[in-house]
């Protein structure tokens, strides 16, 4: 299992301190935002060339972690 650590930062002046990938200003939420919209990894990619795999990847692990923290404030 990979770990997001490394790929997603969190800049408290950048992009409002949402979590960006690789101190770069696309955040995560743009990414997962695009998948929901239906863009398949590779157009993601291919918009974005300074995006890899392992980015996109990070994103969705970022978000199931996030989501599962929730779960458990919430229990």
């Amino acid at each position: 299992m990979m770990n997001y650590q490394g790929i997603i930062t969190i800049e408290p002046g950048k992009r409002g301190g949402k979590p960006c990938i690789r101190n770069m200003r696309i955040t995560v939420y743009d990414v997962l935002d695009y998948l929901a919209s239906g863009m398949t990894r590779e157009e993601i990619l291919n918009d974005f060339p300074y995006l890899t795999a392992s980015d996109i990847q990070a994103c969705l692990m970022y978000a199931a972690d996030r989501e599962r923290s929730q779960m458990v404030m919430e229990a």
